[in-house]
């Protein structure tokens, strides 16, 4: 990518130690990773982030309505007020009153949100775009606009909220890895940006690889292998990239515990998000850092949890984090898709809490 729109702060963000001090005190007690402040701090101040899709309903508020933060400029303000340094766009679209207007996705407004980020010292890591699912003069075509937009607005990434595909199949994955190969060369040669991917439970479910054939001709039955896992092997880990969400991982680890092998026997198998990264940290270079309260689903039963502000849940991101590997490389943004109806205050009251629990995470 050009280097004309100062990325050279991105350089500096691991190095920022400061305000851990008062953070500790925040720490939800018996939380894992909520520890003593003489531990080190695991997520650095310039790395704690947020994806604007949890704070969406401030984004789409009528300011003529409100006094309440709405829009991008005010809902930025509000976030580095908070403390957050990085940022994660999911889509440039905002209330029609607010300024700039309702849609921001074109170089005089990526422009203006560049602006407003500078104006508050925040930075832009990603944003949940469209990617095609088919390639021709026209797709791509949008693709590199996209590229463009992120290329003004400094991100380091681009990527998309969905999975590579919604298919079980091999044959399904393997088409998705090749265009995604081709796109990620692209992104990374042409920009300079990381393509890559989030992903939900089913991505971590069980790849159908094996016979015997449907009627159809498609396999039915699995070789272990989880789908995402199978897209990592397909995929140049110079081109392309994943975002975990973390929550969804859990989940993943809670839902599919077992695969039906060629023979068809049932198989236990139990994933592992943490192992997973630890594999190959350098793909993975954000995350969502999304909690999750336990439920009483019994194993394989339900989703087994609830998804609840950062550091009020189960998930263990002290040991997560501690223990990913590549420390300093790693940009997690926090995110709750039911945040707009916290009680404690809405999104952004849900993004204080969270702000304040990933600031206490020691490890």
């Amino acid at each position: 990518m050009n280097d004309n729109h100062g990325l050279s702060r991105r350089r500096f963000l691991g190095a920022t130690a400061g305000a851990a001090a008062g953070a500790a005190a925040l720490g939800i007690a018996g939380w894992p990773g909520a520890a003593s402040a003489a531990n080190g701090v695991l997520v650095p101040p310039g790395k704690r982030g947020i994806i604007l899709y949890t704070v969406r309903d401030a984004i789409s508020r009528d300011p003529l309505t409100t006094p309440q933060p709405s829009g991008f400029r005010r809902v930025l303000e509000e976030l580095a007020r908070l403390g957050y340094k990085q940022i994660e766009f999911a889509g440039y679209n905002q209330h029609a009153n607010s300024e700039g207007g309702a849609s921001l996705g074109n170089p005089a407004g990526a422009a203006l949100l560049r602006g407003w980020l500078d104006d508050n010292g925040l930075e832009a890591e990603g944003n949940h775009a469209s990617i095609p699912s088919t390639l021709n003069d026209t797709t791509l075509g949008q693709f590199d606009l996209a590229c463009e937009l992120a290329a003004i607005l400094g991100l380091g990434h681009i990527g998309t909220g969905s999975d590579p595909t919604n298919s079980n199949f091999k044959a399904d994955w393997d088409a998705a890895a090749e265009r995604w190969n081709i796109l990620g060369e692209r992104a990374m040669t042409k920009f300079g940006l990381k393509l890559y991917t989030h992903n939900h439970d089913a991505a971590y479910n069980f790849l159908l690889d094996s016979g015997p054939l449907d009627p159809l001709g498609r396999p039915t039955r699995s070789s272990g292998v989880r789908k995402l896992e199978y897209f990592l092997t397909q995929t140049n880990p110079d081109y392309v990239f994943l975002e975990m969400d973390i929550y969804w991982a859990h989940v993943a680890q809670h839902r599919f515990i077992s695969y039906t092998n060629p023979d068809g026997v049932a198989t236990p198998d139990t994933f592992d998000p943490l192992a997973l990264v630890q594999a190959q940290p350098i793909r993975f270079p954000l995350f969502h850092a999304k909690d999750g309260a336990r439920t009483a689903d019994a194993p394989g039963v339900g989703s087994g949890y609830v998804m609840v502000p950062l550091g009020t849940g189960n998930i263990d991101y002290g040991t997560f984090f501690a223990n990913m590997g590549a420390k300093g490389y790693h940009n997690p943004m926090y995110e709750q898709d039911n945040a707009p109806s916290y009680t404690g205050g809405g999104s952004l009251g849900a993004a204080a809490v969270s702000y304040e629990n990933m600031a206490s995470l020691r490890g």
